[in-house]
């Protein structure tokens, strides 16, 4: 089926110009892959409208694609009519969310990132055995308030390690840190540094909350952002992995670094003096906008291409089981 995010056609080239140096991976993870099909999927199943709660992910131009498709985004639930289809958003909602669905008679399909569900297991796991979760995450962030939800009297939310010292917990040998899955790794591990020196008991989760895709976007940033004079992040600006990207880049040596929703937002002065440039994307961005920098930068004289890449991700994920269930029964795909 068609998608918001047709896969750009991106070949190395060699010209004779300055350079780009283009990351892999980059854009859509599996989650959000997921995420947008889902809401695809549902306008073709039940015809518009389609809410959604919130932003189904964290880009401008998906959602504006999907509204001119018929999806109708929401903040709340009680904008929702009752008896209707809603979608709740990659970022995953609270237990109460899904109460106040069930009140208004509502249809839901949860398109959840399975990962960020991961957190929400092991949040309630740890305060069903009653342990004080530390959650590293941004306040405000919907995934942030999804997981504080699933056990809000356990729940210690730490905004990074200037954080830490304000944090106080009933044992400090019953302790345990969760992690939002869209951080700087850097900046995680130093939070949980600093939290491992006030609480040397504190266990880990059983294997790292922060996403495989966040990781592998951060690490190719990391291997050539100091051969960068400039590295332009496409992404949003309520996009938390999209907004990491550009301080991993500054971090870690990039002459300058910004983020773009679309290839006119670029600023040719930036350009200026420029002979590398740097181009990688947030894990919510459709490819295309991708292939649209690319051509800017090449009428601009950057017209050699090179890849970088840190790993190949070959990871996906089953749609919502309520969705695939409606397709099985009108025999769609």
């Amino acid at each position: 089926m068609e998608s918001t995010s047709p896969k750009a056609q991106i070949h190395e080239t060699q010209g004779t110009g300055k350079k780009v140096l283009l990351a892999n991976p980059r854009g859509y993870c599996a989650g959000v892959d997921r995420a947008v099909i889902t809401v695809e999927k549902a306008l073709e199943l039940y015809g518009a409208p389609v809410y959604v709660r919130k932003q189904i992910v964290h880009n401008v131009h998906v959602v504006r694609t999907l509204e001119q498709r018929g999806a109708i985004f929401v903040e709340e639930t009680e904008e929702v009519p009752e008896g209707a289809i809603v979608v709740f958003s990659a970022h995953g909602v609270a237990p109460v969310v899904h109460e106040e669905a069930k009140t208004r008679n509502l249809k839901t399909i949860d398109a959840t990132c399975p990962l960020v569900t991961k957190v929400h297991m092991e949040a309630r796991r740890f305060a069903k055995d009653d342990y004080d979760i530390l959650l590293i995450g941004h306040e405000g962030h919907e995934e942030v308030i999804g997981t504080s939800g699933e056990a809000p009297e356990h729940i210690h939310l730490i905004d990074g390690p200037d954080d830490v010292a304000n944090v106080q917990v009933r044992d400090p040998e019953k302790v345990v840190w969760l992690s939002q899955t869209t951080l700087s790794v850097d900046e995680t591990m130093r939070t949980v540094d600093a939290l491992r020196e006030r609480f040397p008991g504190m266990i880990a989760p059983p294997s790292d909350d922060i996403c495989y895709a966040t990781q592998n976007r951060q690490l190719a940033v990391k291997r050539f952002a100091a051969d960068c004079d400039l590295v332009l992040v496409v992404g949003s600006r309520n996009s938390s992995n999209s907004v990491r990207l550009v301080e991993v880049a500054l971090e870690s040596g990039a002459g300058a670094s910004y983020l773009i929703d679309y290839p006119e937002d670029i600023d040719l002065a930036w350009l200026e003096g420029a002979e590398t440039v740097g181009v990688t994307s947030g894990a919510s961005v459709p490819d295309d906008l991708v292939r649209g920098v690319l051509d800017l930068l090449a009428v601009n004289g950057f017209d050699t291409v090179e890849f970088v890449t840190e790993a190949e991700e070959r990871l996906t994920f089953s749609l919502p089981q309520e969705l695939r269930r409606d397709l099985r029964a009108a025999g769609a795909s």
